[in-house]
């Protein structure tokens, strides 16, 4: 089975100059854990997760093995508020890994896990044209299992 017999087509998209508040409310309406960052024509430039969002609210690792840092709950929110101020091109990770639409689903599941993604993009060159996630994955695989049972 391909990854193009079971990705999502139907794409929430931003681009790199989108307002983070615009799209905070996209994962949260949506619940997209993550959405790609598209230029004309669908040219893939990035990814935005919750995890860019939120990572900017705590103390980063260094910081807390010296002991120099502590987590101030009020702060953490209040850089929560600073967050949704900037732009997409602010917070977006910009070295995309992506799959083609004719790699095998269980290898594409492989290199979700292996990069500890619950979706991923999938382009042919630089060019978005759909997602892939572990449901989308083990959704099939339920479904091939079921159909053989039969």
């Amino acid at each position: 089975m391909l990854v193009e017999d079971v990705m999502t087509t139907s794409l929430k998209t931003v681009n790199p100059d989108t307002p983070m508040a615009e799209v905070v409310s996209m994962m949260c309406l949506y619940r997209l854990s993550g959405i790609p960052v598209v230029e004309d024509d669908n040219k893939l430039v990035g990814f935005i997760s919750e995890r860019d969002v939120l990572d900017p609210m705590f103390p980063k690792m260094g910081d807390m093995m010296d002991g120099m840092a502590a987590l101030d709950m009020t702060d953490a929110l209040n850089k929560y508020a600073d967050v949704t101020g900037l732009k997409v091109d602010d917070l977006m990770t910009r070295s995309v890994i992506s799959v083609g639409p004719d790699m095998e689903i269980l290898k594409a599941a492989a290199k979700m896990v292996g990069n500890k993604f619950r979706r991923i993009p999938v382009a042919v060159g630089d060019r978005l044209i759909g997602m892939l996630s572990l449901g989308d994955v083990h959704k099939a695989i339920y479904l091939q299992n079921a159909k053989n049972r039969l």
